[in-house]
């Protein structure tokens, strides 16, 4: 089984520049006839939030009418700058985007797909309001019955926010509420393959609860790589890419790779770096 990833569009209405600097129409066009052009063509598409950059209405209009032409399905985890209504409404064929989990009066969308030789798990990280991400005790129950009822298969955790910090300064300062309880979680079920996150907008590796935490390359704009503790929060126009997720049998061992597929044809120099300044998720 072939997965591709991608995450973090920030689409704008068309002919608006995110953050007065970044067209993401036009990468996420390209996007997605990279992957109409991969052979083999991958399974499904995750797509690991972040869609938008403010919620407008035009802007999921006009991500539905970009995301249309993807040959492969596609399933979608919220980010913290989607509005998670829009996104049912946008997506009403995606009848998962209606299971949800009721926590302190928020509904979180949280999903299983049983159909694959993988055991695909989508947990909704975000609070309306807030830019960081956490875990609560329902979701916590949810994902662990979850787990459980399919122990024998092998499992992908797909959500936005990562439950780790990256050692980029300013998106650390608002640590994953519950890691700790998460990390727990995954360390008893060693059938979890990957958990894939997105909103780093960079690619990084790490060990987690006995499996690996990866977060997904950015479509709309990459996150300047600054380890400095004051690095400003700044982007760079660097190429947008995916990660290319294969479920596969090699040399008698069943196991899941990872790759980077970077999307060609990326215009002219790279640019930056530019302020990047934090939207939360719409309420």
């Amino acid at each position: 089984m072939l997965i591709a990833q991608i995450s973090d569009f920030h689409l704008k209405p068309e002919g608006v520049l995110a953050y007065g600097v970044a067209d993401t129409t036009k990468p996420l066009k390209r996007a997605v006839d990279h992957i109409n052009r991969l052979n083999p063509v991958p399974d499904l598409v995750m797509i690991t939030g972040d869609l938008v950059d403010e919620g407008a209405p035009e802007s999921y209009l006009l991500l539905r009418q970009l995301l249309s032409p993807l040959k492969p399905p596609f399933v979608i985890v919220p980010g913290n700058h989607d509005h998670k209504e829009s996104l049912r409404k946008t997506f009403p064929e995606h009848n998962y985007l209606s299971c949800s989990i009721e926590e302190k009066d928020e509904a979180y969308i949280c999903f299983a797909l049983d159909d694959f030789p993988v055991h695909l798990i989508g947990l909704d990280t975000v609070t309306p309001g807030e830019h960081g991400g956490g875990f609560g005790p329902k979701r916590r129950a949810w994902l662990q019955r979850t787990l459980s009822a399919r122990s024998g298969l092998p499992a992908i955790i797909f959500m936005h926010h990562p439950p780790f910090a990256s050692a980029i300064r300013y998106m650390d300062k608002e640590e994953f509420r519950g890691w700790r309880e998460f990390h727990a979680l995954i360390s008893e079920h060693p059938q979890v393959e990957r958990v894939l996150c997105g909103h780093l907008h960079r690619p990084i590796f790490r060990h987690f609860g006995g499996t690996i935490a990866t977060t997904c390359p950015a479509i709309g704009m990459q996150l300047c790589l600054d380890l400095r503790e004051e690095a400003p929060s700044t982007f760079m126009m660097e190429p947008p890419s995916l990660m290319l997720h294969l479920w596969t049998d090699l040399w008698g061992e069943k196991t899941l790779l990872t790759h980077i597929s970077v999307i060609e044809e990326y215009p002219g120099q790279y640019s930056g770096p530019h302020p990047f300044f934090g939207v939360v998720s719409p309420k």
